[in-house]
């Protein structure tokens, strides 16, 4: 085994792809077949099994790659030290449902991050995807919320992906409407003063279940239905249409416009958003600054204006 048959490991994790992998890596892809097979079976374990969805680690595959990642961080770590190499380009993704306090926290770590070259990636994506981007190594964080209703089913997928949710905050619920909804005056609203407004939630494609909704009380029956697929369409509804949709009430006025307010909604009912990293792999020095600067923005963004 060696630290080269490491990093070709590595690269084909992260593009799900061999051909993708080889021409990264600059090698031809039967090259890299051949490292790849050499490697399995000196190891006597399967790396890579083949989908719908590429070239997906095994549960074996997974727990090696965990490793090899630690291993080729601190080599480089070590290469940094002692020579004067430049240093190499970092990778790093995340993979969260629509908040904007996320996406602040990553502006704030590429801002912070003074390297010639990187390779991050930020996905505001459906629920099942998250769960699926961490389970698989394609992201190493990602960003959800659980409550009493979807929690069992949630982290009955968290458990058979070798993941662990940790809490970032807890959250009464709010509406998010435009600053000129007749219901921005109101210290509170009530369900009974929801249906005549448009409700607004987030598209989860294949797995459009109630339990992988970004909105909690999903199952209500509401006579104003749109679905979306991107934060910035939602909000131009929200203000367009004179919509709602049901969240944290946590806003990020530095990213998103002071058209959009949060309202609380009186009903019992409670938001755990939280982080889900892989629980056999150890996580990076980048995404430990991510969540640090994660907590910080949500204790800016909690704070009255």
């Amino acid at each position: 085994m060696t630290l080269q048959q490491l990093k070709y490991v590595i690269e084909v994790a992260r593009s799900r792809s061999i051909n993708k992998a080889a021409q990264r890596l600059f090698i031809s892809q039967p090259s890299l077949s051949n490292a790849l097979k050499e490697l399995e079976e000196e190891l006597g374990i399967t790396i890579f099994h083949r989908s719908n969805k590429g070239i997906l680690p095994t549960p074996e595959g997974s727990e090696f790659l965990g490793y090899a990642r630690q291993v080729v961080e601190q080599t480089e770590l070590l290469e940094n030290r002692y020579t004067n190499t430049r240093s190499p380009q970092q990778h790093f993704s995340v993979s969260a449902q629509h908040y904007a306090f996320a996406v602040s926290a990553f502006v704030r770590l590429l801002t912070d991050y003074e390297r010639e070259e990187y390779e991050f990636s930020f996905r505001e994506t459906k629920t099942y995807e998250i769960i699926d981007d961490v389970k698989n190594l394609q992201s190493e964080i990602g960003i959800l919320y659980l409550n009493d209703f979807n929690k069992k089913v949630i982290q009955k997928f968290l458990r058979e992906g070798n993941l662990i949710f940790q809490e970032l905050f807890e959250a009464k619920p709010h509406i998010f409407i435009s600053s000129k909804n007749p219901l921005a005056q109101k210290e509170y609203v009530t369900l009974t003063d929801l249906p005549p407004y448009p409700y607004l939630s987030y598209e989860q494609g294949d797995f459009n279940s109630f339990y992988f909704s970004e909105e909690i009380l999903s199952t209500l029956s509401r006579p104003k239905n749109i679905r979306v697929t991107d934060r910035a369409t939602l909000f131009n509804l929200l203000i367009g249409l004179n919509g709602y949709t049901i969240s944290t009430g946590v806003i990020s006025h530095k990213l998103n416009s002071k058209d959009i307010v949060a309202v609380p909604l009186l009903v019992d009912e409670v938001i755990n958003v939280g982080y889900i990293t892989r629980k056999d792999v150890t996580k990076s020095t980048l995404a430990n600054i991510y969540i640090q600067y994660l907590k910080e923005t949500i204790e800016e963004e909690l704070k009255p204006l």
